[in-house]
């Protein structure tokens, strides 16, 4: 019997063990009736949910990191000519240039970069991940706050919380819990090309923290009789944090300021 694989600690490791779990996020991941034509799998690891994707994929790329690893993959999924299990970094990957999805157990390491990688693909349509609980709540504003990268791509994105995953159910046990977070790309994104540019400023000025506040950080770029109507008409108070501020909040600001 071959001896189990240790966990590397460097690789933040912690492998889904629990099936019902690996079968509802695969059930996230890929909702429609039809295969997902291309998916792509970030850090595959023993294959828990390469297991439950596979079914629902015309293709699927599984990346791994860990060399100890893939030829137990490879072996698993010799007989399922559509997986491909690639050893290599998936962060070092090239986008592929026809609409595809991600998926996957995101190394808690990891997480901000993955995200990143998926943010700047062109083709991407939808990323699905088992994230730190923290970080997917934070993302998805259901603290109650929303983060500026939730809010500067939320004109082409949308950001949801679509399960937890208590912590148990990972090998080794981790010290938190975990989140499934969802991130779709709109078909029809909210705003055209000129005004997300538009947008980007207004958003990154108002989390700048200059002047204090958000009504005092926008007045810098607007008149202040403006900024005063554009809260009036997103019924926001001149005082509120500029976290607490909803993506809906924000487009009426936008619109009003940009009118």
């Amino acid at each position: 019997m071959a001896r189990p694989t240790r966990v590397s600690r460097a690789l933040s490791q912690n492998f889904l063990a629990d099936r019902a779990t690996a079968e509802r996020f695969a059930r996230l991941a890929a909702p429609h009736p039809r295969p997902v034509p291309l998916l792509l799998e970030v850090g595959a690891g023993k294959g828990a949910l390469t297991r439950t994707l596979a079914p629902r994929c015309r293709e699927l790329v599984a990346y791994e990191i860990d060399p100890r690893l893939v030829p137990v993959l490879r072996a698993r999924f010799a007989d399922t000519p559509h997986v491909r299990v690639v050893a290599g970094d998936f962060l070092a990957a090239r986008p592929p240039r026809t609409p595809f999805s991600v998926a996957g157990n995101v190394p808690f390491s990891r997480t901000s970069a993955v995200v990143d990688w998926c943010l700047r693909a062109p083709a991407l349509t939808d990323a699905t991940l088992l994230t730190q609980l923290e970080y997917a709540r934070k993302r998805t504003g259901d603290y109650g706050s929303w983060t500026l990268l939730t809010i500067r791509t939320w004109p082409r994105y949308e950001w949801r919380l679509a399960g937890r995953v208590g912590r148990y159910g990972f090998r080794p046990v981790p010290r938190v819990d975990a989140g499934i977070l969802r991130v779709e790309r709109r078909r029809t994104p909210l705003l055209d090309a000129d005004a997300c540019r538009s947008w980007r400023h207004l958003v990154e000025l108002g989390f700048s923290g200059v002047g204090g506040s958000l009504h005092a950080s926008l007045s810098r770029a607007h008149p202040k009789r403006r900024v005063d109507a554009a809260f009036r008409a997103a019924r926001l108070d001149p005082g509120v944090p500029v976290g607490a501020v909803p993506p809906e909040r924000w487009l009426r600001l936008h619109e009003v300021l940009t009118s």
